[in-house]
């Protein structure tokens, strides 16, 4: 997904209950353009193949793609909804959120949920919808579904749960943060019994039953002189391997907590703004200037830096069998080597950009571009 670049406060955007909100990327105005840097000979040292390809409508909000077990589903901005098989690219389903998307798509496996900017949530299941319920802000989080309800994180920090089959709303809680939030998805997932929650810069361990804390962890803690400079929201994707649970603070921070302890274990100051992703030996990143970094899972050190990619747009990377993968606003995909960062493969789309982070769907690649070109690449 191409990297977060924050518009000046004068030109920032709406009020969402009492919280300005930031776009995910705005167009460099500055007064001269970095130039990209030019790709060097693809070495094609392992071998990847494009296994299909499918259509959907363009995207212009910040989509995650939902996977469980070999389906993977995919959302359009118009609304559409579309749930894939991942090994051949056959459409399984097709639905309709009925309005133009802010976030999505959570699942598992039977009901998918999308939140439309008409601040509503939306659950779907083999193409029907399941019921919809309007919420009270705006969210770029795509939804939780899990243990039979449907979380949702509001760009106004609130957190909310609802029945997965009648969407009646369970409980809400809110947290008081920063005034500026960011137009980008959060952190939102489900560790063994407790919902972990990404609130301003801290990583939080609720009760999935009522909503009540059960930790707290700070990844990273405001500071500077205006808002813009205290903007430290965690962004997603996170990488967790059991208890360990490892996230980026925009613009700010790295770093890991034990979620069975409910204490951060530690951070790193990192200028990025896209999610990370990892493995149980290191986790991996981009900064928001292209350099593509690795660091060791257990103490932050880092362990390798590729600055091939400068001010390409790469994003988020996904760690997939040997490789590191990260997209580009150009439409190509990097593979690079877990071990050293070094380019191992380069594939390309349809040069319009990538609209999610790569993400992998049984032993496929799955990459969305900006124009709706779904994309599945397959190990030779």
């Amino acid at each position: 997904m191409m990297g977060t670049r924050v518009l000046p406060l004068l030109a920032a955007a709406a009020v969402l209950a009492g919280c300005s909100v930031l776009p995910s990327w705005v167009p460099f105005t500055g007064p001269e353009k970095p130039k990209p840097a030019e790709l060097r000979p693809n070495p094609n040292l392992i071998g990847v193949r494009e296994a299909w390809k499918a259509s959907i409508g363009k995207i212009d909000f910040p989509l995650v793609v939902a996977v469980h077990g070999n389906t993977a589903m995919v959302a359009d901005s118009g609304g559409a909804v579309i749930a894939l098989d991942a090994d051949t690219g056959r459409e399984l389903w097709r639905a309709s959120a009925g309005a133009p998307l802010a976030a999505g798509v959570g699942s598992d496996g039977t009901t998918a949920a999308v939140v439309t900017r008409n601040n509503e949530l939306v659950a779907l299941s083999a193409g029907k919808e399941l019921w919809r319920q309007k919420l009270n802000a705006l969210s770029y989080t795509p939804p939780l579904v899990a243990g039979a309800r449907v979380f949702v994180l509001g760009g106004d920090r609130t957190i909310s749960a609802f029945d997965g089959a009648t969407g009646r709303r369970l409980w809400t809680q809110q947290r008081q943060g920063e005034p500026l939030v960011l137009r980008e998805p959060g952190v939102l997932l489900a560790v063994r019994d407790t919902l972990v929650v990404g609130q301003g810069g801290r990583l939080s361990g609720l009760n999935p039953l009522n909503g009540t804390a059960r930790w707290d962890a700070p990844i990273a803690t405001a500071r500077g002189i205006n808002d813009v400079e205290r903007l430290v929201d965690l962004v997603g994707r996170v990488s967790r391997v059991d208890d360990s649970i490892c996230a980026r603070a925009f613009q700010a921070a790295v770093g890991c907590v034990d979620a069975a302890a409910g204490r951060a274990v530690w951070t790193q100051r990192a200028s990025g703004s896209a999610g990370i992703h990892g493995d149980a030996a290191a986790i991996y990143g981009t900064e928001s200037t292209g350099i593509v970094v690795g660091w060791r899972r257990d103490n932050g050190q880092r362990t390798w830096t590729n600055d091939t990619l400068l001010h390409r747009g790469v994003g988020t990377p996904l760690a997939l069998g040997r490789s590191v993968v990260v997209g580009d606003s150009f439409g190509f995909v990097h593979l690079l080597s877990r071990e050293d960062g070094t380019l191992l493969n380069r594939l390309a789309t349809d040069g319009s950009g990538m609209a999610a982070a790569p993400t992998a769907a049984g032993n496929t690649l799955v990459v969305v571009t900006r124009n709706g070109g779904v994309y599945g690449f397959a190990p030779q």
